[in-house]
């Protein structure tokens, strides 16, 4: 039997506090606190439990183009085998930034950001398609990246 992460019970300020840093990772923990009725201190506690415990993280976001990282793609995997140890040593790549296992055409997605074609094309026939258990793959180059966001908020 498969046992489950217990997701952790969020309060409303908890909450609050989440929705506030995904509108704004830069906004001090004092400005929060008026927002939400707690001190300076207090909130820098609560986000401090709500990293610590994998709820959140704050990070910067940045245009992969601006950094010299000119070609994004998603990498459709068809696996044989266990789709979890694949899963595995295709995150455990570099390049790789996001990794799904899914149920559909594909058992695996994969996003990448490389330098440029030549770079895309050595992680496929270099990295990925020599990981046992890989059958093949399929490559979506992304042409605009027209729409990201971080801001859902929260349940």
């Amino acid at each position: 039997m498969v046992s489950k992460k217990k997701q952790p019970v969020l309060d409303d300020v908890s909450k609050t506090i989440i929705e506030l840093l995904q509108d704004d990772g830069r906004r001090s923990y004092s400005d929060i606190g008026r927002e939400v009725g707690l001190s300076e201190a207090a909130v820098r506690q609560r986000v401090q439990r709500l990293t610590e415990s994998g709820v959140m993280q704050i990070v910067a976001v940045t245009d992969p183009m601006q950094l010299g990282f000119s070609r994004q793609a998603m990498i459709g995997i068809r696996v044989t085998g266990d789709t979890r140890v694949v899963a595995e040593s295709i995150a455990a790549l570099d390049a790789i930034d996001y990794v799904v296992i899914t149920v559909g055409s594909f058992d695996i997605l994969a996003e990448v950001v490389c330098e440029d074609d030549d770079d895309l094309l050595a992680l496929i026939n270099d990295s990925i398609r020599p990981i046992e258990g890989v059958l093949s793959t399929e490559t979506f180059i992304y042409a605009k990246l027209q729409k990201q966001l971080y801001n859902w908020g929260t349940r």
